[in-house]
Parts: structure tokens; sequence; C-alpha cells
């Protein structure tokens, strides 16, 4: 949406009804989410669905990606060498190397979450021999390319009170240009009020979540996304009776997070603008 002065506000792009890209393969939904259509800039996001046994061939991207595995098994292979995924872990591809990934499980769907390090999104195909080489459960050599962050084994850090969260990519990790982790949120908590000084686009996987933007609510699940400009006072809550996970991506390299009146999210308080300096939220 936009506001009276025709800047980009918040967008809400539902995930249930989507029809997948033209291009997606049999068996596989590719799915588009914030993309420069909602205004974004620097970084888009998107859902891939494969149905029980399908594989996405070899290709590449002309950018850098991070693909974060929602829910079931996946296997994946980067220039020949093959790893086992599951929900939660997420894999770094710098632009330019072919990979390709396939359902590992014979009875459900594999669903992931991508993130690109542009608002154009595109693929290219990869019709390369490489040698296989299993690695399983393992990690890439200092040398490969890619790059796996175990969602198990990461540092998790409470963001808010029963706010939990983990950063799976970044520039520490050697990803340019966007950054992003996963959010659980019991029930009862939220974020306090705050803007970003870049655009974000947030992913609800898991239980159902509200989202405030200046006196704006709305109600998401089901990888419903919310897509939030730079300088945009917004917070997610959790008031449901069960868990509500996010997958969160920021256009830039690593999470910063301004907190502003509460009132500026409950439409309480009329926004001034993101040069208003730093307050605490109440």
């Amino acid at each position: 949406m936009t506001d009276a002065g025709g800047a980009v506000r918040e967008t809400i792009v539902p995930a249930q009804g989507r029809a997948a890209e033209a291009d997606s393969p049999p068996g596989i939904g590719l799915y588009r989410l914030v993309t420069a259509a909602c205004g974004a800039t620097g970084f888009s996001t998107g859902i891939a669905r494969m149905g029980p046994g399908t594989q996405m061939p070899y290709h590449s991207h002309p950018d850098n990606e991070a693909i974060t595995i929602v829910a079931g098994r996946a296997r994946f292979v980067v220039e020949g060498r093959a790893y086992r995924l599951h929900a939660g872990d997420c894999i770094h591809l710098p632009a330019g190397v072919a990979h390709m990934v396939r359902n590992d499980r014979p009875a459900s769907d594999l669903v992931a979450h991508w993130a690109f390090s542009t608002a154009t999104p595109a693929r290219d195909g990869a019709d390369r021999v490489f040698p296989g080489e299993e690695r399983g459960e393992g990690s890439p050599a200092e040398s490969d390319p890619e790059t796996i962050v175990r969602h198990d084994l990461s540092a998790v850090y409470e963001l808010a009170k029963n706010a939990f969260f983990v950063d799976l990519f970044g520039q520490r990790w050697g990803l340019q240009g966007i950054c992003g982790g996963h959010g659980r949120f019991l029930p009862g908590a939220s974020l306090p009020c705050h803007i970003h000084d870049f655009d974000e686009s947030i992913t609800i996987v898991e239980g159902t979540a509200i989202c405030q933007v200046e006196g704006r609510r709305y109600e998401l699940s089901g990888c419903d996304t919310a897509y939030i400009p730079k300088g945009v006072p917004h917070r997610f809550l959790n008031q449901s009776s069960g868990e509500m996970s996010m997958i969160w991506v920021y256009a830039a390299e690593e999470p910063d997070r301004r907190i502003v009146n509460a009132r500026y999210c409950s439409g309480d308080l009329a926004w001034p603008g993101a040069a208003l300096a730093e307050e605490e939220s109440t």
C-alpha cells in the first residue's frame, strides 16, 4: 500500500491461494512473496513447495541466495557435494554457484524459504557434470563457496521476553547484501515497537501472528508474509494459545533496529518520520 504522499508502506502478501510461478518444475511450486513488485529494494523472498520425490535440477542465480528449510528434509547438492538439511537449517549460496535440491522424504512435502540479494530474482540453467561426494550431516570445507548453518547448533538469544531468535545468514557467514534468521514466540510474547534503516520481510511459518503497523492490524499464518519498508514502525505479537514462529529477512548484512514508543505501532500517536530520535518503548 502507499500513503497519501505516494510513499510505499507495508504490504501483506497472503500465501494461501497464490498461483505458482509459470516456470516451476513438475511437482514443485515456486512462489514469490516480497520482490520489486511490493516496492522492495535490494532483496526478495519466497517459498518453494516440493512434492514427495521431486527434484529441482541443477541451476544457479546471478545473486546471492539463502535457503532455509521450513518443513521436511532436503538433499542439497552443490557442485556435486551432497548435504542433508532438516527443518530450521539454512544454506548460503554465492552468485553463480550451481546447485540442486531433492525432497528426501517419500510421503511428505518439502517446504523451503528463499531469500536473494536482489529485488528481481532470476534463475539460470546449469548443464555441467560434477563428481559426486556425500557429506550427509557434515559441513562444507573452508575452500567451498557454500555455507551451512544448522539451527539446532546455533546460539539462541531472547530478543524480548519469551521471544527466542536464531541468526541464520548474514555478513558474518560471508553472505553479502542480506541477513536473516528464525524467531520463536511463546504465547503472549511480542516484540517492542521498532523501525529499521532497511526493508524487511517476515514470513510466519508456524502458528498465528498479529502484525501492528501504525495502527493497522493484520493476522498472519501459513507462510503469509509482511513486507515492511525501512523507517516504518511495526511490531509482531503472539496473542494465540500456541507457539508462533517466523523467518525474518533484512535488506542489510547484519540485523539492527531502533526501539520507538509503542503508541506509534498501536496508532495512538502519529508517526513523525524516521528522523525521530531513538526512544524507549512503553
